[in-house]
């Protein structure tokens, strides 16, 4: 395959995958997108045309199963997640899927195992982009003992007023969205780089808008939370505090503090601070130029291909480590009872 052209064909053609994957995989010498699907035959036919697409398909099964293509970028809503994958990864095509993973843990533990059967593929979900830039610098600076031990982490991602008026979104739609509350997931995958995973939460959550309208215009029940805080314990010790909402108006911006016993660091704004315990105040952390992190998705997707590097952006084993911790969110809301990790998922 190093050698070989990567042909892929596009499952879902949504605001990431053409500001994002498209542009950065035509960018890669040796890649050709072949074809696309997207909601529609006139949405399918404006992306190809917008990117010089030589075909579009009817559906999602004629693109995996498409000779021309050894490759599928899956950019659709959660739903299709699980069903696409592991037909690309039966037909023999390397997958990268857009966050979130899945719809809830199971669907992620049936397309792990669908990756180890295919382990030659490669298999990548797409990663939780906002800490990239500063990911190194923090896991360096926790192993070097500047904050001491790691005691608590808060965070606070919110900073909007409760939109009552608008209609239904696919992050509030459970049948497109499953167990995926809003920015949660991908807040804690960021999360797991620097700290690792959380073994037990406790959560409750609060839908304000019972129903909302679809694009049809029928009220819909609205399954998801718009605001939830989740308490939970992290493996390394430390207690965790997540608080993300849609109703937080003038919170400003997403913030995340990590606590120890010899100093504090704070990300906001994809800027990083921090202050020992000597320090009079925190100050702004400089990120060495080759520490700096940043977007290289489709870069990392077709090194895998091609045997170059290895998936670390993000690989599945990772991806259903956030979607039981989503599910367990889940499961904590309903129960009001305190959830353990690992999840035991049957049929997993």
């Amino acid at each position: 395959m190093a050698s070989e052209t990567i042909r892929v064909g596009i499952i879902g053609a949504g605001r990431n995958t053409k500001s994002r994957h498209i542009p950065g995989l035509q960018a890669i010498e040796g890649v050709e997108i072949i074809g696309v699907c997207n909601r529609s035959q006139a949405s399918s036919q404006r992306v190809a045309d917008e990117f010089n697409i030589p075909k579009i398909y009817d559906n999602w099964q004629n693109a995996i199963g498409d000779n021309e293509t050894n490759a599928i970028v899956i950019g659709t809503w959660p739903y299709l997640h699980c069903r696409a994958t592991v037909a690309a990864l039966m037909a023999n095509k390397h997958v990268m899927c857009e966050a979130r993973m899945a719809m809830n843990a199971r669907e992620a533990h049936i397309m792990r195992m669908m990756a180890r059967q295919k382990s030659k593929l490669a298999a990548q979900i797409v990663p939780s982009p906002m800490t990239l830039r500063v990911d190194n610098t923090i896991k360096r600076l926790i192993a070097e003992g500047y904050i001491g031990d790691v005691l608590a982490v808060e965070v606070r991602a919110g900073g909007l007023f409760l939109d009552s008026d608008a209609p239904l979104q696919w992050r509030q739609n459970y049948d497109l969205s499953g167990m995926n509350i809003m920015s949660m997931g991908i807040w804690y995958e960021a999360l797991m780089r620097w700290v690792g995973e959380a073994t037990r939460v406790l959560a409750m959550g609060k839908t304000f808008i019972k129903m909302r309208p679809d694009e049809n215009g029928t009220m819909r029940a609205v399954r998801i939370p718009e605001h939830v805080d989740v308490v939970g314990e992290l493996a390394c010790g430390a207690q965790l505090h997540m608080q993300i909402s849609a109703v937080t108006g003038h919170a400003g911006a997403p913030e995340v503090f990590v606590f120890g016993s010899q100093g504090t660091l704070r990300f906001s704004g994809n800027r990083l601070y921090g202050g020992e315990k000597a320090d009079e105040n925190m100050k702004e952390i400089e990120i060495p130029t080759d520490e700096e992190g940043g977007w290289r998705v489709e870069e990392e997707f077709v090194n895998a291909i091609r045997g170059d590097e290895e998936i670390t952006h993000t690989d599945f084993d990772t991806g259903v480590k956030y979607m039981e911790f989503t599910e367990a969110v889940s499961r904590s809301m309903a129960s009001g009872a305190a959830i353990t990790l690992p999840l035991h998922v049957p049929n997993g």
